[in-house]
This record gives structure tokens, sequence and C-alpha cells, in this order.
């Protein structure tokens, strides 16, 4: 009988598809930032499983060798390591700090690596991924009126923190059960769904939104598409709105950039940007100026941030960083030094060599996906995610979320892996 897209085929889909249908269940006993690393352990160690056996195995059921790519990744957050102890010892930080260090090191760097190593190396189907998404939408949208109605009705924003937190973390909101929030000033309520804040929901939508968008299943695509643009909509974030706007279309267009019909459609708009580009850069800025205005505390402290972060990294740990994360002053609310972006908080904790480390594989990554993107389905939703995981490197700290956007990771290791398919022999 023909296996279909609901019934996984080997283990390690099955982990991977119940996980994401279990994301509801894990939020509300704050087991979501367990849950991510645990997956990605497991799934990487049967990965490595599998090749020490393959002598054992028939030819046909040996795991293939990962894209070079794939191992400039793993390469790459190996060396965040060993940028991350030098900082360290540069400091005299001491043992217990550099342990502590280590550990979120793992849960953060590491594992993006190591899910982009399975997606690319472990016979996983992007379906499979796609219906879980479609489906925890489907659950989504079941309980939008309950995170809807509940600031109306007089329930409380936080319902309770998991006594999971005792494991660690970088905060209660990484295992709080959250049903919305109020933004500061005007008391407006926004919505984080399972994410630890607002803006990493509308992140978290936009990989949905990806994924649905591929979905053959007209039902379970409209289920997912009806989540996904809730959840970014809902979360009220500035750069979800820009992403929905951007990456959303990138799969399309690439599908029909080698048709000449396209080019005969987008020359005319080519030549209309030419003749009011002054226009257009005027009414760009004035769009800039009212996004940043939006939410002008929230600009003023991102803003600061980084220049604090880029000022002190300058001029007391170039190369390697200070190790650690600091707090700000209370001219930045005592945020983190760094936080909000993902190359100040590089630059501040780990120096220029591990500004470097995330530099240099994102760039092959998303130079590989620029080319199979014209022949390949998944070559284009490896793209969209790529670019996804870049814009927000300028928004949020991408180590923090890996457990949350870990689907994605999976999908850039297959659309890696798919890119030895797509060069020419």
């Amino acid at each position: 009988m023909v296996q279909t897209t609901d019934h996984s085929q080997n283990s390690a889909e099955n982990l991977i598809y119940y996980t994401i249908i279990a994301t509801w269940l894990l939020w509300l006993i704050g087991g979501l930032y367990i849950a991510g690393p645990v997956l990605g352990c497991i799934l990487s160690l049967q990965a490595l499983y599998f090749y020490y056996i393959a002598p054992s195995l028939p030819k046909a059921k040996r795991l293939t060798t990962p894209h070079w790519s794939v191992s400039i990744w793993l390469v790459s957050m190996i060396m965040m390591l060993v940028i991350l102890v030098a900082g360290h010892l540069n400091f005299s930080l001491g043992t217990g700090v550099i342990i502590k260090s280590t550990i979120g090191w793992a849960k953060g760097w590491l594992l993006i690596a190591l899910f982009i190593f399975a997606g690319a190396v472990l016979p996983i189907r992007a379906e499979i991924v796609c219906r879980a998404i479609c489906r925890t939408g489907k659950y989504t949208i079941f309980l939008l009126p309950l995170f809807l109605a509940a600031p109306f009705v007089g329930l409380p924003a936080s319902l309770w923190v998991s006594p999971l937190k005792i494991i660690g973390g970088s905060g209660p909101e990484y295992f709080a059960t959250i049903l919305y929030t109020l933004e500061p000033g005007s008391g407006v309520p926004r919505w984080q769904f399972f994410a630890p804040w607002s803006p990493a929901a509308g992140m978290i939508g936009l990989v949905y939104l990806v994924c649905a968008i591929q979905e053959k299943d007209r039902g379970w695509r409209s289920w997912g598409i009806a989540a996904a643009l809730a959840m970014i909509i809902l979360s009220q974030s500035r750069l979800a709105l820009v992403g929905l706007v951007i990456v959303a279309p990138i799969s399309f267009l690439f599908s029909q950039v080698t048709r000449p019909w396209m080019w005969f459609v987008i020359l005319p708009f080519v030549l209309l940007a030419g003749w009011f580009a002054i226009d257009i850069l005027e009414a760009l800025n004035l769009a800039k100026s009212e996004f940043s205005g939006a939410r002008a505390d929230s600009t003023r402290v991102r803003e600061t941030l980084g220049r604090i972060a880029v000022e002190r990294w300058q001029a007391e740990a170039f190369w390697f960083g200070h190790g650690i994360v600091e707090r700000g002053p209370h001219l930045v609310e005592y945020m983190p030094i760094g936080s909000h972006h993902s190359w100040y908080g590089l630059l501040f904790v780990k120096g220029l060599l591990g500004l470097f480390a995330l530099a240099i594989p994102m760039m092959v990554t998303l130079a590989l996906f620029l080319r199979s993107a014209l022949t390949s389905a998944l070559g284009r939703m490896g793209l969209s995610l790529a670019l996804l995981l870049l814009m927000y490197s300028f928004g949020e700290n991408l180590e923090s979320l890996a457990y949350l956007y870990w689907p994605a990771l999976l999908l850039i290791g297959m659309a890696l892996q798919n890119c030895r398919q797509v060069q020419p022999s």
C-alpha cells in the first residue's frame, strides 16, 4: 500500500511528527524549551548510530554523506564554543561559568547545527513536517477564541509558570503559560501563543506560513495558512508584517523566474521605478520613520542596546568577546546588552570571530539556495526559511529561539542536501 503524508515511515519521522502536533500540550506543561533540545540530540545520535553500523546495513539503507555546506554549519557552531571559552579565559570568568555557558551554547548554537545535520542525512520527508505544522495550525484555530476573549473577560494574562523551570533557562517566560500581554503605555493586548514573547510568535507564524503553503492537501493547507496569518497579525510584530510581504512571495517568484512572461511583467515596474526613484526613496524613508515610530520606546531601547554592544566590543573584547551576557543600564531598562539582535549579541559575547562563525554558513546557505530555488520546490522552501532567519537575526537572538523554530532548521538541512541533486554534473 502506498504511504500517505499522514503516515510516518520511520522512527525519525514519528519523533518529528508527534513532537510538532504535541506543541500545545508541551506549551501547557512548560515543556517546549526541553522538547526541542532533546529532539535535536536524539535525531543526531540516531544519525551517528546509523553511520556507525553502516557496514552491516544493505547499501540502500545507508545514510548519505552530508552535503559539504552542512559540515560548514557543524564546524562553525563548534568554533562558537572554542571562541566562547577563549572569551571566558580572557576575562578569567572561572570554570563554573564556562560550564554554564557551554550548556547554553549546546541549547542554542549547537542545536541549530544538529537540526540542520539531522534534516540533511536522515530519511525525513518535508511533507511530514508540513502536514504536522498544518495539524498544529488546526488546533491553534480551535484555541483562538479563548486567546482572543481572555483579555476582555478578565482571565489572567499568565496562567502559571511550570516547575520545569528548575532545569534552567534564560528566564521564566520560556516555561510560562501566557494567554496574552498588554502593551506598556497603551494597554492594548498582544498575543504570543506558545512563544516566549510576541515578536517570536510572529517569527514562528512566518515559518508555519512557508511550510503550510507547500502542503498539497487543500484542507490542511487552509488550516495551516489561517493559523499562520493569525499568529503573524495578532502578535502585532512589525518585523513579522515585513516578513509577510517579503518572505512569503519568494517561493512563487523563484518558481516563475525562468518563464519569459515573468520578465515581461517585471520590466514595466523596473522602468517605472527608475523614473520615480526619488519619490520611491522618499516614500521608503517615510515608511521607515513610521515603522520605527510605531513603538518608539522599543526602537529606542533596541538602538541603544546595539550602540552599547558595539562600543564595548570595540573597546574591550574585539576578537573573542566578553564571553557572557551582561545586563544593560537603566537607560535600556536593564535589558541584556546585545539582545534583540543576533549580530550585536555575537559581537559583544563572542567578538568578531563569533560574528564570522554565523555569517559564513549563513551566506553559503543563501548562495546555494539562490541557485537551487530556480529548479527545486525544496530549494525554494529552503531559501524562504533561510531569508527568514537572516531577517530575524536583526531583530532576535537566533540561538535563544532555536528550540521553537527547529522545523525550519530541519527543512533547511533537507534543502541543503538536495543541492547535491540540482548541481550540474
